[in-house]
């Protein structure tokens, strides 16, 4: 495909999720915290800039094995291959969702999208910027089939966006409807660490499959969100690697050769024979909450919309921008979100890093703006960064540290 649809829908995601603060607090409600938040959208940021780079490489080999060895021949035209392309896709995301709760390396990859404590839209933003490198596996029977390769990759980008809205507390039980398709109580069971609600409603768009295989669950009891191995940091790079760390050192630590590999492919909660089970609820390090002091806060919020702005205008034009472009782009935007964290996290050298990348902003702006191309946005860039900056050593006093919980 030459566009991306989520690359469109990034706008629309974040005005739903400021109606939904917005929603919340009119009912005398609170569904989102800054810093949790943010760190949601910093691994969907980050999940999206990996992709500029991975998805055209993977595209391709579903278009290779499709054009090889695919069985029929579906038109675009016809309304039957689309949604022989949604219901396909959703019925084999089922068993990939479901794969990654009970595969331990695979949940290592999968974990990040759990580990908020908090269920709001910003959540469905957090995705494992791994994840999308093996989910493409168990898509490959559409290629067979003779799904077309466009098909396929509109069919996902619908089934991540029809997603989007079932993360949220404010909407309730939908009567009928839920017999067939998922939804916010639904998937609310799904994000919950309680007992009876583990591993359980793994359906994408439709609920049907997890009535179908035994692992459909109905909300009864009120759900604690989050993971039974809490991340404790808001830094979208640590969510993604720490699991993999952990369940690396867990291996090392095992005494048996064998129990070493099996720990990688058995479900997550496996143990070896003859060792305890160390999982509690709620577990130990459940409730981090380590908020930034008052001054860090509207410089984020105001630092994330052009960062947003950069990020949709990678994803729309990347056919068009050079690699090296897309390169220096995405090291921008994760160093952004390396240095966000440190405020979030009370860090000391946060704000010196964050006078590194503004410089940086600058020098970018500058080398744009002398070329003559895109002059009013590199020199847009360049007085926003200065502004920035000015607002650092303003500030400089009372943006390190962080309030404890």
């Amino acid at each position: 495909m030459d566009w991306n649809p989520i690359g469109v829908a990034v706008p629309f995601f974040m005005l739903l999720i400021a109606v939904e603060a917005w929603a919340a607090h009119r009912r005398g409600r609170q569904v989102h915290r800054l810093n949790d938040s943010l760190a949601d959208l910093g691994c969907g940021v980050t999940e999206q800039l990996l992709a500029l780079f991975t998805h055209g490489f993977l595209f391709a080999i579903y278009s290779w094995v499709w054009s090889r060895w695919g069985i029929l021949e579906l038109s675009l035209a016809s309304p039957l291959t689309w949604i022989v392309g949604v219901v396909g896709v959703d019925f084999f995301y089922y068993w990939y969702h479901r794969f990654s709760h009970r595969v331990h390396f695979a949940w290592a990859m999968h974990v990040v999208h759990h580990q908020s404590e908090e269920y709001n839209l910003a959540v469905a933003l957090r995705q494992s910027a791994f994840g999308p490198l093996f989910s493409w596996v168990f898509y490959l029977p559409l290629a067979l089939l003779g799904l077309p390769p466009a098909v396929w990759a509109a069919s996902v980008a619908v089934s991540l966006i029809y997603q989007f809205w079932i993360h949220t507390e404010l909407v309730n039980r939908l009567g009928w409807f839920e017999w067939v398709f998922n939804t916010p109580s639904h998937h609310r069971v799904h994000h919950s660490i309680n007992a009876r609600y583990i591993d359980r409603n793994h359906a994408g768009i439709l609920i049907v499959w997890d009535r179908l295989f035994g692992t459909f669950e109905r909300e009864a009891e009120p759900c604690t969100y989050g993971s039974l191995s809490p991340l404790r940091s808001w830094n979208p790079l640590w969510a993604n690697l720490v699991p993999w760390a952990d369940l690396w050192r867990a291996s090392r630590g095992l005494p048996r050769r064998i129990d070493r590999w099996l720990l990688w492919f058995r479900p997550p909660e496996w143990k070896p024979e003859g060792a305890a089970d160390e999982r509690a609820f709620p577990p130990e390090g459940f409730g981090y909450d380590a908020r930034p002091v008052p001054a860090v806060r509207p410089y984020l919020v105001a630092q994330f919309v052009p960062a947003a702005g950069l990020l949709v205008g990678l994803l729309l034009f990347k056919e068009s921008i050079p690699l090296w472009a897309r390169a220096v782009g995405a090291m921008l935007l994760l160093s952004a979100l390396f240095t966000w964290s440190g405020f979030l996290e009370g860090r000391s050298w946060a704000v010196g890093l964050e006078g590194v990348r503004l410089l940086a902003l600058v020098i970018c702006a500058a080398t744009v703006a002398s070329s003559g191309q895109h002059v009013a946005a590199a020199v847009a860039l360049g007085a926003f960064s200065l502004a920035s900056a000015g607002y650092l050593i303003h500030h400089r006093g009372r943006l390190v540290g962080a309030v404890a919980p």
